[in-house]
């Protein structure tokens, strides 16, 4: 075990005592203007304002670990320590309130040295391969140690060693990167409430792990992936199978097609320093050329193939007042969770496999028979936001005849690791344009990646067709924004219809609570398992505590795929040409006899606990 001189310990013990040198106001009076000096700097700010969240406004910065807004607000890893004059002690500015005339000092010597102290014994517990972890040069705890210029290491000792749990196909847990900051049990606690993961044992062994120790494949994770964009460190990351995209690659004998989803093109760029919600398309396909793929596809074609058959499958539920509400499949995260949680309210979800899960079944047979190509030779892989589509892909119904529908899973974080790996100047790309005849898609599609987008999609086919009429009025903002829960009538055709989309699976619960209890009478439902939808997937570039506390991610990636949705020429799905001639020369309609074998599935109970 690590040893500490007197003077660490002192420093240790007055950072845990300044916790308690605080009274947390619960009840705020926003009128009450509290006047305080920070760094010598006079500050206002409204009383209840952390001494963090006033040094901000400041524009002081006071650096954190274990803090991300709103949603692990602990002041566990001290970090954020700062002096304030006539206290003993610390004070932990993430949760410390401000008073009337408190005077701050953030970078004393003292405040420095006790920072130095604590991050060197985070570190010195900590598995020291940066230059092979997946989070090198997005590692907060990096960056500190950057910023800090920490050396060496003077508290070396015994490390604990951990097993690393790789069995789940979506998430790899390797509790020697961890530095127990609690943010990952926060976000599967607090924001998502499934409780997959928490803190076990005490003392020196003390870990987050699952309940007895188990796998997170045998327990009720969802593989939402939101613990790993709440982890600081390497600690949580998602099952890379990049390799085997590049065996593939490089077979002559196997046709290698790739799809991406909507909510890939407005992040990726963020890998390579661009803008937060920069629409990259043009160059994310050029670089997927560059990579080797065969054909290169959109995922949003397979969205509007989607929304063919649920909007269809929702106007016989609606015009027969049978089995409502419908509720939306395509999130394959939200779909683990109702078989665990809600086994009895299976018969309310739509039949429809997922967007990437529709687009893998048509490429390997009418596509693989328009090109005279044997399915068994091609080797489809989706590029998606989401980690728990790793999860999907492998299930059983997503086959047909020993073949799976799609064959591969990268996130957009593997994405840039490829194109990194293939030493391509992604910035200086020039567009391109999807492959033909596969690659068109609706302005409906693109919006599937954002919360409220697969509802919104589905009405616009929905009115045309209930109403028999090519409706102008094609935006429906009742069902936009941030917020978890939008609840809207929505009136078609003279008839109303209650329609509720929610993000996150704390807003899930709250819906299928509603239904299960006969309180809500909706009739259609679009449920998310990531808060905000797929443009905050799991699989999502990873975004700073900072950048986080700064910055609406969300809506930024967000208005790049309205705007996406804004230009395009078709914006309803069932007007694309490419929906017809499939339709025309394959499927028939929606619901025929052929879409249900090939698009459509079920689901079943699922035990959330396999231990």
């Amino acid at each position: 075990m690590n040893k500490l001189n007197p003077s660490s310990i002192k420093l240790i013990e007055e950072a845990v005592e300044g916790e308690y040198n605080f009274i947390k106001k619960e009840e705020i009076m926003e009128e009450n203007i509290i006047t305080l000096t920070i760094d010598g700097q006079e500050v206002k700010v409204k009383e209840g304002t952390t001494i963090l969240q006033a040094a901000k406004q400041a524009g002081i910065d006071i650096p954190t670990l274990c803090f991300l807004k709103d949603i692990n607000e602990v002041g566990d890893c001290r970090m954020c320590i700062v002096e304030v004059e006539g206290r003993r002690g610390f004070a932990t500015s993430c949760i410390q309130t401000v008073e009337e005339g408190m005077v701050v000092h953030t970078h004393t010597q003292n405040v420095l040295e006790a920072r130095h102290v604590i991050l060197d014994l985070i570190i010195s517990n900590h598995a020291k391969d940066c230059l092979t972890c997946t989070r090198s040069g997005n590692c907060e705890l990096q960056t500190l140690a950057t910023k800090f210029n920490v050396l060496n290491i003077e508290f070396e000792g015994e490390r604990t060693e951990h097993k690393v749990d790789d069995l789940s196909p979506s998430i790899v847990r390797d509790f020697n990167k961890c530095i127990l900051c609690r943010r990952c049990v926060a976000a599967c606690k607090n924001v998502q409430k499934i409780g997959a993961i928490d803190c076990i044992n005490r003392g020196f062994e003390s870990c987050i792990s699952t309940v007895g120790d188990h796998s997170l494949n045998d327990v009720n994770c969802t593989f939402c992936g939101q613990c790993i964009e709440a982890c600081p460190t390497g600690a949580l990351h998602e099952k890379e199978t990049i390799n085997d995209v590049w065996v593939k690659l490089k077979d002559p004998e196997t046709t290698v097609i790739v799809q991406t989803a909507p909510a890939v093109r407005v992040a990726l760029g963020e890998e390579f320093g661009m803008p937060i919600g920069t629409n990259v398309v043009g160059k994310m396909v050029t670089a997927l050329k560059r990579l080797g793929f065969n054909k290169v596809f959109d995922t949003n074609t397979g969205a509007d193939l989607t929304i063919m058959e649920e909007a269809n499958e929702f106007i016989e539920r609606f015009t027969k007042n049978d089995n409502l509400p419908l509720i939306t499949s395509c999130s394959p995260g939200w779909v683990k969770y109702i078989e665990m949680n809600y086994p009895e309210l299976l018969s309310h979800l739509s039949s429809c496999k997922s967007p990437h899960q529709m687009f893998g079944a048509i490429l390997k047979t009418y596509y693989a028979k328009r090109e005279g190509l044997d399915p068994a030779k091609m080797y489809v892989v989706s590029v998606m936001p989401c980690i728990a589509k790793k999860f999907e892909r492998q299930r059983p119904e997503m086959k047909e005849d020993d073949l799976y529908d799609v064959d591969n899973v990268i996130t957009t974080r593997e994405l840039a690791r490829m194109i990194k790996q293939a030493n391509i100047e992604f910035e200086k790309l020039e567009d391109s344009n999807f492959d033909s005849p596969m690659g068109e898609a609706s302005g409906a599609g693109a919006i599937f990646g954002t919360t409220g987008g697969v509802m919104e999609a589905a009405l616009r086919t929905a009115q045309d067709t209930l109403t028999g009429k090519d409706l102008a009025k094609i935006d429906f903002e009742q069902v936009r924004g941030g917020e978890g829960i939008k609840r809207a009538t929505i009136n078609i055709a003279g008839k109303e219809i209650n329609v509720v989309a929610a993000s996150g699976l704390a807003n899930a619960k709250i819906i299928l609570d509603e239904i299960k209890s006969g309180k809500a009478n909706y009739q259609f439902v679009e449920i998310m398992a990531c808060p905000g939808g797929c443009i905050m997937g799991g699989g999502q570039p990873i975004k700073s505590s900072k950048i986080r506390s700064e910055v609406d991610v969300r809506k930024l990636r967000a208005d790049a795929l309205y705007s996406i949705d804004e230009r395009s020429i078709v914006r309803k799905s069932h007007e694309n040409p490419v929906m017809k001639k499939l339709y025309k020369d394959f499927l028939e309609k929606p619901g025929s006899e052929i879409a249900e074998k090939l698009l459509h599935t079920t689901y079943t109970k699922r035990e959330k606990y396999n231990i």
